[in-house]
């Protein structure tokens, strides 16, 4: 159906623009900017609709926020999902670590990671948003400690580590990634970081798990 004449059934109103495109432009806005960093010039210039479209299709700015940073998880993170699925351990780590390297580095992406500079430090105006941002790091951080918690019942994690600390280290490892792809450290700098990183954490996982 032609987006141009096809009707908003929320709002009764045509669509003359995709929405897909927009949320993905607006999606490189904050992902370049952060939230606060972001105004609503910058969003409606580079989704390519006027102001008053861009509340009545989606919302005002913490709305497009927030589809945004889903949109982020469910479609550009997809690595994360991957590396939670493997069968060991090792493998695990190596995609979470290299995965986050790869996904940092791809130049077709704005510098750094949106779930860490997006709304690390915001304004009380934007104290929700934050919280927002919290849980959704905690959530992932949430499933990587659950991972763990499989791979110790099956011996590939000592019960001397403690899966949310475990968790908490890896979260920290991909996060500092984050930070430093922000900085500007290139493909082959933030590869070789990964590497000294899986050497660094393959050296407390059992025999059996670096097999």
């Amino acid at each position: 159906m032609d987006t141009s004449t096809a009707a908003d059934g929320r709002m009764g109103r045509p669509r003359g623009f995709d929405e897909d495109a927009a949320l993905e432009a607006a999606m490189r806005v904050f992902w370049q900017n952060s939230y606060e960093g972001a105004t609503i010039a910058d969003l409606t210039e580079a989704m390519g609709i006027n102001r008053s479209s861009m509340y009545a299709a989606f919302g005002d700015k913490e709305s497009i926020f927030r589809r945004v940073v889903e949109r982020y998880r469910e479609e550009r993170m997809t690595y994360i999902r991957q590396a939670l699925d493997e069968l060991s351990l090792r493998k695990v780590v190596a995609g979470l670590i290299q995965g986050t390297a790869e996904f940092l580095s791809s130049p077709d992406n704005p510098r750094g990671c949106l779930l860490i500079q997006g709304a690390l430090a915001c304004g009380t105006d934007a104290k929700a948003v934050k919280l927002a941002m919290i849980d959704s790091r905690k959530s992932g951080e949430a499933a990587l400690k659950k991972r763990l918690q499989q791979a110790q019942t099956e011996d590939e994690l000592s019960p001397e580590i403690q899966p949310a600390d475990f968790a908490r280290y890896l979260s920290s490892i991909m996060a500092g990634l984050g930070v430093q792809a922000a900085n500007g450290a290139t493909r082959a700098e933030l590869r070789r970081v990964a590497e000294i990183a899986l050497r660094c954490v393959e050296a407390v996982l059992p025999e059996a798990a670096n097999s």
